[in-house]
């Protein structure tokens, strides 16, 4: 093993047992898992047709991985895979006082669409300091009491939080890993810019989802709008980095709004192929192009990864 990979690997069981709380696992059904972390890039794929539907009925010949350019081959391959494993991360910093109640009722319909048996959810809340509300938990079904006491106060370190909540999904292994950030986009507080989050998400394969939870007159796509896609906060730098991760931005304003992202978020999710292929060698970042032989379908997946190391915040 080289020197990086055994860097890699040392820096991963940091975070594993950093991101870990005393205390018993819930049980879970056995899991199956890539054959290596540490040599393989594991590549979530989300795959849709011409209309926007889900197609569920690839295999590994169908794909195209380009590393830097340089077509690879698929050493792993899967579309039948464990269940979900969900970070759910709150903005709770001031600018969220009037939008908390909506976000919670956001969280209420994602939970709905998870199954008791082998889906895990953990919740997060943040304003300038990130704070683990429930530890990763198989068939949480509710929000944890103390959310509904939340009073939102403070400035918002949103870029950090995101960073840092994706490593402590990046740990969960075996199952469609993904960080849902509910937050109206505003950020006056981190110290990491949007592009080292998508950086540092992109590099563990963890999707991000931001969760828009704002009033009509900021939803760019509502008729009271008084704010334009160019100057809502959930737009630019924010959209780019939830999309080099192979995530999205949903902005919802109305509970039906909020219940159709949720249901769509989970969807996405459920119909994710997993790929691998090996490591490059040549240490640093490596963008990723993934993409279906037929040039009809379309495939979005994360936009590098990082060999030879693991991304760090600091």
């Amino acid at each position: 093993m080289t020197r990086g990979a055994l860097i890699f690997n040392a820096a991963l069981t940091a975070i594993a047992l950093s991101g870990s709380i005393a205390g018993q696992e819930p049980q879970t059904p056995p899991i199956a898992t890539f054959r290596s972390s540490v040599d393989l890039v594991r590549i979530s794929a989300i795959v849709r047709d011409h209309k926007g539907r889900f197609v569920q009925d690839l295999s590994a010949k169908d794909f195209v991985i380009l590393d830097a350019g340089q077509p690879r081959r698929i050493a792993d391959f899967r579309k039948d895979f464990g269940g979900v494993s969900l970070a759910l991360l709150f903005d709770v910093s001031g600018s969220m006082e009037a939008r908390l109640s909506d976000a919670r009722e956001a969280a209420d319909h994602l939970l709905s669409w998870l199954e008791t048996e082998r889906d895990e959810t953990a919740i997060f809340t943040f304003d300038t300091q990130l704070q683990e509300m429930t530890r990763f938990t198989v068939g949480l079904k509710a929000l944890p009491r103390a959310m509904a006491a939340v009073t939102p106060f403070g400035a918002t370190s949103l870029h950090d939080a995101i960073a840092q909540t994706a490593r402590r999904v990046g740990s969960r292994e075996g199952r469609r890993r993904a960080v849902v950030v509910l937050t109206d986009g505003n950020d006056n507080a981190s110290r990491m810019e949007p592009d080292e989050v998508s950086s540092i998400a992109s590099a563990i394969d963890v999707p991000v989802y931001i969760f828009g939870i704002v009033a009509s007159i900021d939803n760019p796509a509502a008729e009271e709008r008084t704010l334009t896609a160019a100057h809502s906060a959930l737009a630019g730098p924010l959209a780019d980095l939830a999309a080099r991760t192979g995530g999205h931005v949903s902005i919802a304003s109305t509970p039906a709004q909020r219940s159709i992202a949720a249901r769509q978020i989970i969807d996405e999710l459920r119909h994710q192929y997993l790929l691998a292929f090996e490591a490059s060698g040549n240490p640093g970042w490596h963008p990723l192009v993934i993409r279906a032989r037929d040039k009809d379908l379309t495939v979005r997946a994360r936009s590098g990864y990082v060999a030879g190391r693991y991304p760090n915040s600091e």
